[in-house]
């Protein structure tokens, strides 16, 4: 019996380099259940020698238990009867003090003259990849839970800018169930107005922009008033590092926006008190002009030419004491609505500088002023533009307490618009410049103010789809450039 199943180990011998390539354990079967050939991987795993293994049967090789979970000496025998393979069977086994191992296996039949001459037993290891697979949906449910507890916007596109992914906080914010937005582009679930700008911010992202790309657009809402967020986009990539789509981040800035709204009032009311005196100087001078051509205009027989001269000077003093009221209103007034409108910015910056001119004067700075004549239009809303300028101008007359030159430059491209606040003052030190746009961040002295002025700046400016820089050196002055789309 010995000797004829040398015969067969012999048969099965070519076999055996090959079988060692395999990196799984391999085993031949003859139809008695003898192993006639096996492969080196085996024989590390189950620490046993090939003397030890080959003519031996499955039931004195394999543990019991794993026999007793797989039958596989039938399955062995059902393989040679039927002639088809059986694959992908799972088999866990822990060994005494070895830790716990799963295994696939799988029966092939190998055929020879007709008939079945052996079975090709094949175990694969995939201990590593189950634990991987378990990792990585632990990590899968971890992340899903982070992007659903999330109190912002997280949302998902594909290389087209469909919808993939909407968690709860965009249920909650939007009105609109995950289920209805799925398959939509991102755009079609924005206002109507923002989704050019929403469809640029895609196109760039998904195009392979260099950095991540932010913007404002107002989100619809279903039974309310569309809602503004600002969002935030990155691109996903695989493993190769080609964008297979974006994930958006977006925050609901309804409270943000009363908030800010609340601190513009408050800076406005502190920059007027700084400009009382010097409103209430230039309304004294029409008003004594008007009141001397009223006390002229009194007198009887007064001649004819003299009189048309006093009810000119009367008619512009008037005027003029009008439009730095109209000003001072439209710069004090909340603002009506905060939708954003065309507005002309040369005509902004005059009345910005009509309102800190005699301020100016005052600290004996002298004002330039390099504006164009026609009009100069970009998106926005007019009293927060103001509201940047008013801040930038008072900021440098401050910061020129014995007197200096304030230079106001409009500059325009194709696409931009550019405005330029230089003043020859004391300057930020080098610290402090990196910080100036930081809430409540202030160079002034203690008592002069919250440092609320160049944040809000900054912020308004942001929600303008621009860009607000500084640039300073101590005892040589600074210029803040505000940067604008131009329409």
């Amino acid at each position: 019996m010995k000797s004829e199943f040398r015969l067969g180990e012999l048969k099965f011998a070519p076999f055996r380099q090959l079988l060692d390539a395999i990196p799984s354990s391999v085993l031949l079967v003859d139809e008695t259940l003898r192993i006639v050939c096996v492969n080196r991987n085996f024989l590390a795993k189950s620490q046993l020698t090939e003397a030890g293994t080959i003519g031996r049967r499955l039931v004195e090789v394999f543990p019991s238990v794993i026999l007793q979970r797989t039958d596989m000496p039938e399955q062995v025998r059902k393989a040679f009867r039927d002639g088809q393979p059986l694959r992908g069977q799972r088999i866990t086994y822990r060994a005494p003090g070895i830790p716990l191992r799963i295994y696939y296996y799988s029966l092939v039949p190998l055929e020879r003259d007709g008939g079945i001459e052996a079975v090709m037993v094949y175990l694969e290891d995939v201990t590593e990849q189950v634990r991987l697979s378990k990792e990585v949906r632990r990590v899968e449910r971890h992340l899903a839970s982070v992007v659903e507890s999330a109190s912002d916007i997280v949302l998902s596109v594909d290389t087209a800018g469909r919808i993939l992914t909407w968690n709860s906080a965009a249920e909650s914010v939007s009105g609109h169930p995950a289920a209805d937005v799925r398959g939509r582009f991102l755009y079609d679930v924005c206002e109507e107005f923002g989704r050019s700008e929403t469809r640029r911010m895609l196109d760039r992202t998904l195009g392979g922009a260099d950095e991540q790309c932010t913007s404002e657009c107002r989100l619809a809402h279903e039974g309310r008033d569309p809602i503004l967020v600002s969002w935030l986009l990155s691109p996903m990539k695989d493993d190769h590092g080609a964008i297979i789509g974006a994930v958006a981040v977006g925050r609901d800035l309804s409270e943000r926006r009363k908030l800010e709204h609340q601190l513009l009032q408050s800076r406005k009311l502190a920059a007027l008190g700084v400009m009382a005196g010097g409103i209430a100087h230039e309304i004294r001078n029409p008003l004594a002009v008007c009141s001397s051509a009223a006390q002229f205009l009194a007198e009887d027989h007064l001649p004819e030419d003299f009189r048309r001269d006093c009810l000119e000077k009367l008619s512009k003093g008037l005027q003029k004491v009008s439009e730095i009221t109209e000003n001072m209103l439209r710069f004090a007034r909340p603002s009506a609505q905060d939708s954003m409108t065309e507005v002309d910015l040369v005509e902004v910056l005059r009345e910005t500088l009509s309102l800190v001119d005699h301020q100016a004067r005052v600290q004996n700075i002298l004002v330039r002023a390099q504006l164009r004549a026609q009009p100069v239009m970009v998106r926005g809303v007019a009293s927060l533009l103001q509201q940047v300028f008013m801040n930038l101008c008072l900021n440098a007359i401050n910061a020129m307490p014995d007197g200096g030159e304030l230079d106001i430059a409009l500059a325009v491209t194709e696409t931009e618009v550019f405005v330029h606040v230089t003043d020859n003052g004391v300057g930020i030190g080098e610290d402090d410049l990196e910080r100036i746009f930081d809430p409540f961040h202030t160079g002034a002295s203690p008592g002069w103010g919250t440092g609320l002025g160049l944040s809000i700046c900054y912020s308004i400016v942001q929600r303008h789809l621009g860009t607000i820089r500084a640039t300073s050196r101590l005892g040589e002055g600074s210029r803040f450039s505000v940067r604008l789309p131009q329409l």
